[in-house]
């Protein structure tokens, strides 16, 4: 998926001041996005989203195919990227592109992750969840640190002249209100019912069932899909059912220190999650983070 030849055109690529960019890192909530960003564009249309691949008409920019991808398409170009800020600062320079910085709850993160290393061929066998968590945390897996890519983002975002950020949980609290937010930022608004069909068409159960996004069109010798679903659950705070007390205190910890020096807060459980006596929740007042947008 990634050669040294991608990697060098995706680091000096020449992004085009009506490209929008997608960023995030892994298991963030980009699918998501690249659901609501076509739908927006399509003023709720579901036609491109229900017939072109999702990675067709929003590439990641890091991979193989990218470039022809790109050449092939026509109007307003869509471009996705994991990779962190500094590989991408001097493309981005006194580019007018606008850039989405997805987020999403490290905790719930790292559990996607876990199991999306089970099924992706690609990617090493994660082993147990003790051993991948701790490897998580010190930023020993496919495309490093989460604390050094959502701060590197982040941090820079007054560098970045389009720059909108959102979180996973955001979007899940309210998906109405988040298409409209992006629609707004992309300049393209939308009607009230043009709002609802995209809602619609992008929420979890829709994309669950969409070939074009759940990922059921991968050759099984990428993605083993008897070992998983791409798309499992999208929940906040899932991740109280497979960390332990034990876990969830150390993840504390160690968010604690690599956060220090940023405001970003998030939300770690809904409301029925955490009605539930759950061994494992801890109820640390870290856990009552809030949600709060750079926009």
């Amino acid at each position: 998926m990634h050669t040294e030849e991608s990697l060098n055109y995706a680091t000096s690529f020449k992004f085009q001041d009506t490209d929008t960019v997608i960023v995030t890192y892994p298991k963030s909530g980009t699918t998501w996005m690249q659901e609501i960003i076509t739908l927006v564009l399509s003023k709720g249309d579901p036609a491109v989203a229900q017939n072109q691949p999702n990675w067709a008409r929003a590439p990641w920019l890091e991979q193989y195919y990218c470039a022809d991808v790109l050449k092939a398409s026509t109007g307003p170009r869509i471009i996705t990227t994991h990779l962190p800020y500094h590989l991408l600062a001097p493309a981005l320079q006194h580019s007018k592109a606008k850039v989405i910085y997805v987020a999403r709850n490290l905790k719930d993160v790292s559990v996607s992750y876990y199991h999306f290393h089970k099924m992706a061929n690609f990617l090493p066998n994660p082993g147990a969840f003790s051993d991948f968590i701790n490897d998580f945390l010190k930023g020993a897996v496919h495309y490093g640190s989460w604390f050094d890519h959502i701060k590197g983002w982040t941090s820079h975002a007054k560098d970045i002249q389009n720059f909108l950020y959102i979180t996973y949980e955001e979007m899940w609290q309210d998906l109405h209100g988040s298409v409209q937010k992006v629609s707004r930022f992309l300049q393209c608004p939308l009607t009230e019912d043009e709002l609802i069909l995209a809602q619609k068409h992008c929420s979890f159960n829709s994309m669950k069932e969409n070939a074009m996004v759940n990922y059921t069109l991968i050759p099984q010798e990428i993605m083993d899909h008897s070992k998983g679903k791409f798309m499992r659950k999208g929940k906040v705070g899932d991740w109280m059912n497979t960390f332990t007390e034990e876990q969830s205190r150390l993840v504390d910890d160690v968010y604690s220190s690599q956060m220090a020096d940023s405001s970003l807060l998030f939300k770690w459980e809904c409301p029925e999650e955490s009605r539930r006596p759950l061994m494992d929740i801890n109820t640390s007042e870290s856990h009552m983070r809030k949600i709060t947008l750079l926009t």
